[in-house]
């Protein structure tokens, strides 16, 4: 899972990345000049991971992660020439969820915050940018139909097209659109911007932090929105854990920016978890709500999905209720799945495979 912060510049995109992964990345005050992306990944936590080794008490714990790639401030009227054609815009598109990071702290070089207004900016310079993109793949299908070279794929692709072209027109992001599976399958290689998920984080100063639910709620009505106090959080990753949770009780926070944003980008994103467990390892894996025990298999080793037989599968809470997976099998709870199964979060996979 990789999600993108993106913003307008000075928006405390790096400090919230800073506090997030640990990371030490340089944060200027003063420079407008673009800088390559910053990469890390956080862990994300999970209790059931701690019960779950406390019950097979194995060599390590592995936890699954979200990559966060902190990108370059979004300039207003950035898309209007041949933007998001370099590395680190295309790399804003490989990105599974975009993380709107929008300002609400005083600056001295910008003045009083305007989150709101920020974000119908960064809106519409995403609108822009995907609407380029659609426009000049239909110039080139318009062409070969002049041609009379056009395949039937390209006239998918172009009905496709055409209704993220009129949404883009009417100020409309393209994932609100419903496409068939052959219109979504033939404009997926573009990775639409405004296609992909996004949450905005309201980055308030410490004095205004829970303080803007009004803001919030505007935001909610079209995005998941969360807010962070990123110096303070930066401040808190700085300190050993005694001290930031005296902190964090102080400012009213209960999980740590890092939990809560996690757990937010598994809801955006529709992800959940399952586990696999043994003396050897108990690991958490995410994967994609609806997903089968196929998928599954392969999260684990495309070789698992390869030679897939059946999985043999019991559920968390059905494990920490018995106490033992022995308890678990003779108590009636413990099954044997087919490739078709959908995994709940929580589950607990063995495959069988044979390659």
């Amino acid at each position: 899972m990789k999600i993108g912060f993106i913003g307008l510049p000075k928006s405390g995109k790096t400090t919230l990345f800073n506090a997030l992964t640990g990371s030490s990345a340089a944060i200027s005050a003063f420079s407008t000049q673009r800088v390559g992306p910053n990469l890390a990944s956080v862990k994300v936590g999970d209790e059931r991971v701690e019960k779950l080794a406390a019950i097979y008490k194995p060599k390590r714990k592995v936890y699954p992660t979200i990559d966060i790639v902190d990108l370059a401030g979004l300039n207003e009227g950035d898309c209007r020439a041949d933007a998001f054609s370099g590395e680190l815009m295309k790399l804003a598109r490989t990105v599974e969820a975009l993380a709107i990071i929008l300002r609400n702290f005083k600056s001295d070089f910008q003045g009083d915050p305007h989150p709101l207004e920020d974000l119908k900016k960064i809106e519409e310079e995403l609108l822009l940018a995907d609407l380029i993109i659609a426009e000049r793949r239909l110039e080139k299908i318009a062409n070969n139909t002049k041609k009379g070279i056009l395949t039937p794929a390209q006239k998918i692709e172009e009905q496709a097209l055409h209704l993220v072209a009129e949404a883009l027109n009417n100020g409309q992001p393209a994932r609100e659109l419903e496409l068939d599976q052959s219109q979504e399958l033939a404009i997926r290689c573009f990775q639409f911007l405004t296609r992909k998920p996004a949450i905005v984080i309201l980055n308030s100063d410490e004095c205004s932090f829970g303080k803007n639910e009004a803001v919030l709620q505007e935001i909610s009505l079209k995005y998941r929105a969360i807010e962070f106090a990123g110096q303070f959080e930066l401040e808190l990753a700085q300190l050993d854990e005694e001290s930031a949770r005296a902190f964090m009780q102080d400012m009213g926070i209960k999980e740590s920016a890092r939990d809560r944003l996690t757990a937010l980008a598994y809801e955006a994103l529709g992800y959940i978890s399952f586990f696999t467990v043994g003396e050897d390892e108990v690991r958490a894996w995410n994967i994609k709500r609806g997903a089968t025990a196929l998928e599954a298999a392969g999260t684990i080793h495309t070789d698992l999905a390869r030679g897939f037989i059946a999985a043999e599968c019991f559920h968390y809470l059905d494990l920490i209720e018995a106490g033992s997976d022995q308890a678990v099998r003779s108590n009636g709870h413990f099954k044997l799945v087919g490739k078709d199964y959908i995994v709940r979060d929580g589950d607990i996979l063995s495959i069988r495979f044979n390659v």
